[in-house]
């Protein structure tokens, strides 16, 4: 089960209190205040591990909370700290701290290894041989040990691909990924045949390589939540390229230039609300390829001819491929690699005048 978004309830442990005591021995009757301090409480931490793929553990067990601190015992006996937790995520999680009034971004694991706190214990308390002084010699005060930080989460994950697939339903994405690559998505004639994320690893000669996510198609109001859009359109966020695929074949019934524009507007409004800084404004100011896919089953080339002069106009390579047969691909898997290399102009989004023949 993919599952990229979930809320936990993260509790740190408390301190231990600190120790009321005073050493009492045949050689010291007044051997003064000896009371020892309590040990600190478990704090809890997010650690980014290149194990994981999903958020599903989290689904079903949402409540988490490290062990307190252990009380101060008599002869200066300072109390057990109590033992962190570790919560394994996947790599690109994004943690948000849930507040009142909206959700506050406090970690972005994007590495390896990576790891932050997200509820700090709490300090144990101090006992009383730290408030001897020389007009109070056996002092009755201590300190209770400071409480755990108790905190709502929401930890969304996002995919870190270098090129992402976007298009309408049935355009072609997950026979596109299943042919350049080893994964293995559902594929089927009929819409929203993928309901999560697939990842990929294409490689190509020279020992190049670059990771590809697919995600479920989109349709017009994505942005605003309808079909599975705004969900997995934050997935797309990390991604260098995105690959535009358009149906450009009469199967459908819709035009290909129509959907090639709806799929535009959806990328320029989206964006989340939850994120602090997105890098490089709307989505459709990412790099950009389009795909005419379905080449092998096209009955009009004039629908073909009609995308690729109003791509070309947006300053956009457009490439006939065939998911399917692979004719094509090849060629587009290059230009995504090149699309990789610093560009030569100031222009982003313009990597050509004209489109490739």
């Amino acid at each position: 089960m993919f599952v990229d978004e979930v809320d936990i309830h993260v509790a740190a442990g408390d301190g231990g209190r600190g120790c009321l005591s005073f050493r009492r021995e045949k050689s010291a009757p007044r051997g003064g205040p000896d009371g020892g301090d309590g040990g600190r409480g478990g704090s809890v931490y997010l650690t980014a591990s290149p194990h994981l793929n999903t958020l599903v553990t989290f689904r079903f067990h949402p409540t988490y909370k490290a062990t307190r601190g252990a009380h101060g015992e008599g002869s200066n006996r300072t109390g057990r700290d109590g033992e962190d937790l570790e919560l394994g995520v996947p790599v690109g999680t994004v943690a948000y701290e849930q507040t009142a009034d909206a959700l506050v971004q406090i970690a972005d694991l994007t590495e390896a290894g990576q790891r932050v706190v997200v509820a700090k214990g709490g300090r144990g308390g101090r006992g009383n041989q730290h408030f001897a002084s020389p007009t109070n010699q056996a002092p009755r005060r201590t300190e209770p040990g400071q409480l755990g930080h108790v905190s709502d989460l929401r930890l969304r994950l996002k995919l870190l691909a270098d090129v992402g697939l976007v298009g309408f339903p049935n355009a072609g994405k997950s026979t596109l990924i299943a042919r350049i690559s080893a994964a293995r998505p559902k594929i089927a004639d009929y819409p929203f045949t993928t309901l999560s994320p697939n990842l990929g690893v294409v490689s190509l000669s020279g020992e190049r390589s670059f990771v590809v996510a697919d995600v479920p198609g989109l349709i017009e109001g994505a942005h605003e939540g309808h079909g599975l859009g705004h969900r997995f359109l934050g997935h797309l966020e990390r991604t260098r390229v995105l690959v535009h695929l358009v149906d450009v074949s009469s199967l459908t019934g819709r035009d290909p230039v129509e959907d090639f524009d709806v799929i535009q507007r959806e990328l320029a409004l989206f964006r989340d609300e939850n994120a602090e800084n997105v890098a490089g404004g709307p989505l459709s100011d990412k790099l950009q390829i389009v795909a005419a896919n379905k080449i092998d089953a096209i009955d009009e080339p004039e629908r073909l001819e009609r995308l690729r002069q109003h791509a070309t106009q947006q300053g956009l390579w457009v490439y006939p491929v065939s998911a399917v047969t692979g004719q094509g691909v090849d060629v587009l898997l290059e230009a995504i690699w090149t699309a990789f290399q610093p560009p030569q102009t100031s222009d982003t989004r313009a990597r050509a005048t004209s489109s490739p023949a």
